[in-house]
């Protein structure tokens, strides 16, 4: 009699228990689906900022003894081009304005426009303040709210616009939400028709949509009520849907073949397939599905609320994805059986799940392996070169739709007022410092301009500092290094510009940290799966060469702007500065999908021929197709983001994109089984005292 491990079991139990089965997936989805449709709403839309941090600290103090006027506050730009303050329809705008601010609970207080500060030389630009009497993500929220109500305010030849941090943030958001909609309605019919065309049948092809669209319902009620106890970004919702797809497809593609091969020419009962297929493909996506954990745990090794909670977002999509991937869809095999071709397309012929053409494709590998393995590294690396001069920098206002209240506002000040005046930094200091201060700041070579200080609560001051560049542009970057280094001990440069500084920085020194964790933690989880150290590091190290690739794409794509006008962007001259930490992980989680697919698969040929061909060849001839198919469906939706409005969703489809392209069809289907034959027996070389202490895993059954 077979003996089966305990996913196998897990597997056999869900099979024969499909109503308890479905009635508990039943139960979460309504539950946790009676809370999705609120989440959107609840997520916080700030969060972009270094906890701990000099920037951070200088919000704070502004915000408690200078009535709020503080990186969160929202600034309100009246411009005319044919009137002046002066004029009737002009001060009826700003009253207009200032009004509705007032009438706002999230304002604190509200600053009338300043003769020499805040209203232009030729007094045909002036800026209302209002204070931030709430956290930065419910700024947000205020400016989401108040933005169309001051759009409907401007006439006769006058613009009201909502600009500054809060009132970026809130387009900014909004854009990018609306983009990652729309790509993902275009993502759903071209993934269906692909998996349609990959499993050769209708109810095969929907088994991994059913598993995402439930994964999706429960992560979205998970999210809704996380927030209740803390902020979440709203890019974890995006970047969660998005995992949850991805995810969802690549475990139900993996386990829908393998259970299709385990059926095909079996007497056995259904449950018995469904307990091989888990036992085998079960366990290699439970090991999948940990990797991905693991590396998004890393990312919550940055000490940033938005970082942390995106990262938190994929997890939770993760959790669900693989927890029915482990139960519910096992449970619905069990109760098709054979009815899983049905609906099957007229030329397609079902049968075991060992794929010709990739079996032959593992012929041609084995026969000349130097041959195409140096094309693999010759392609990768030549991607990989253009990563060195790779430049990062935290988004500019060119990632908001030029139409955009925040953007116009922005151009209207900086037209007005100077290159660094949105970007203009708050020096929190005492009041008997504020004259050192402002004497330090005026003699900076990066200063514009130093407005008079401030008084505020508790003898702090307020001294305001123009910085003579734009707030994107590196030099602003060593203006506030300057200013930290020189100003009285105890002086804190904060603002929007600063935050972002800030971030940056926080992003460029944990990267190695945040790299290395996952690198380590996932060669220990594939040591554990594979019980061979040599491949276990190579299946780690190769991972590196699509990431390096897909980087050294985006540099010569965002940074150097070729392809801009086609894919319809303005190019920033560097890459936004949160994408490497996070895109690496995200893209390590996924090409270990493929990787643990792909030598789970010939771990299980090794362990029972110990041949080193028949576990190339073989371990390729069962994945291959899966990994191809996966891939396609992740790319098609990945580039579907590419052709989405905001600069960061495409900078994401693009990454994210090519990456998966490159591992998928280069690392994956070329150089690691070149590798494998290459090192033969060695490739599952396992030293006696490593296999003392590592746990008993095996991907066949006795």
């Amino acid at each position: 009699m077979t003996q089966f491990g305990p996913i196998g079991r897990l597997g056999r139990y869900t099979a024969t228990h499909f109503r308890t089965v479905a009635i508990a997936w039943a139960l979460v989805a309504v539950v946790l689906g009676f809370f999705a449709p609120k989440v959107e709403h609840a997520l916080s839309g700030a969060g972009w900022e270094a906890s701990g941090s000099e920037s951070v600290a200088a919000r704070q103090v502004a915000d408690e003894n200078f009535g709020g006027l503080s990186s969160s506050a929202l600034m309100v730009v009246v411009h005319s081009d044919t009137q002046t303050v002066k004029d009737a329809a002009f001060q009826q705008r700003i009253a207009s304005a200032t009004a509705a601010l007032k009438d706002d609970s999230r304002v604190k207080s509200v600053v009338p426009p300043q003769p020499g500060t805040s209203i232009s030389r030729d007094q045909r630009t002036a800026i209302i303040q209002a204070g931030a009497a709430s956290d930065p993500n419910t700024m947000v929220r205020a400016a989401d709210d108040l933005k169309e109500e001051l759009h409907q305010l401007q006439g006769d030849g006058v613009q009201v616009s909502l600009t500054g941090a809060s009132g970026m943030w809130s387009d900014f958001n909004t854009a990018n939400r609306d983009a990652m909609m729309k790509s993902e309605l275009i993502s759903w019919p071209v993934t269906l028709l692909i998996l349609v065309l990959a499993f050769g049948s209708l109810v095969a092809a929907g088994l991994p949509l059913m598993l995402t669209i439930i994964g999706l319902m429960a992560s979205a009620g998970s999210l809704y009520l996380g927030t209740q106890i803390l902020d979440i970004s709203i890019w974890a919702m995006n970047f969660a849907l998005m995992f949850a797809l991805a995810l969802g497809i690549d475990y139900a593609l993996f386990i829908v073949y393998r259970f299709r091969g385990a059926l095909f020419g079996s007497e056995e009962p259904v449950e018995h397939a469904v307990a091989e297929t888990m036992d085998t493909a079960g366990k290699a996506v439970l090991f999948s599905g940990i990797t991905v954990l693991i590396s998004l745990t890393a990312v919550m090794l940055v000490p940033s609320p938005a970082f942390r909670s995106m990262a938190l977002g994929i997890m939770i999509s993760v959790v669900f994805i693989l927890a029915a991937s482990l139960t519910l869809l096992p449970a619905v095999l069990g109760k098709l059986g054979p009815r899983v071709d049905k609906l099957a397309l007229p030329w397609v012929h079902q049968g075991e799940h060992r794929s010709a053409k990739f079996a032959a494709w593992a012929e041609r590998l084995w026969r000349h392996p130097y041959a195409f393995g140096s094309l693999a590294l010759i392609v990768l690396v030549a991607l990989i070169v253009p990563v060195f001069g790779l430049k990062t920098g935290m988004p500019s206002i060119k990632v908001v739709p030029e139409q955009d209240s925040s953007r116009v506002g922005y151009n209207q000040v900086q037209q007005s007022f100077g290159k660094g005046a949105p970007g203009t930094l708050q020096v929190v200091t005492t009041q008997a410092d504020a004259g050192r201060v402002t004497v330090v700041a005026k003699a900076d070579p990066g200063v514009a301009q130093v407005m008079p200080a401030m008084p505020g609560a508790g003898g702090k001051a307020l001294v305001q500092v123009v910085p003579s560049t734009d707030p994107s542009d590196r030099a602003t970057a060593a203006t506030i290094d300057r200013l930290r280094s020189e100003l009285p001990a105890g002086a804190l440069v904060g603002g929007s510009v600063a935050e972002n500084h800030d971030l940056e920085t926080l992003l460029s020194d944990k990267t190695p940290l945040v790299v290395g964790v996952v690198l380590i933690l996932g060669f220990l989880l594939l040591l554990i799966a594979l019980q061979a150290p040599i491949i276990a590091a190579l299946g780690v190290l190769t991972s590196l060469l699509a990431t390096g690739a897909a980087f050294g794409v985006a540099r010569l794509i965002f940074q150097e702007g070729h392809g801009s006008g086609l894919l319809g962007f303005e190019p920033q001259g560097f890459l936004d500065a949160w994408g490497p930490v996070f895109f690496f992980a995200m893209i390590f989680a996924i090409s270990m999908d493929y990787t643990v697919f792909l030598l789970s698969s010939a771990k299980e040929h090794w362990d029972r021929s110990h041949d080193a061909k028949e576990a190339m060849v073989g371990g390729l001839a069962h994945s291959g197709r899966v990994i191809f198919a996966a891939a396609g469906v992740m790319v098609a939706v990945f580039f579907t983001f590419a052709l989405s409005g905001p600069l960061p969703p495409k900078e994401m489809g693009i990454i994210l994109g090519v990456a998966v392209l490159l591992d998928a069809f280069l690392v994956r289907l070329l150089l690691m089984p070149v590798i494998l034959r290459l090192l033969g027996p060695w490739a599952w070389w396992l030293p006696k005292p490593l296999a003392r202490i590592l746990p008993d895993v095996r991907f066949g059954h006795a």
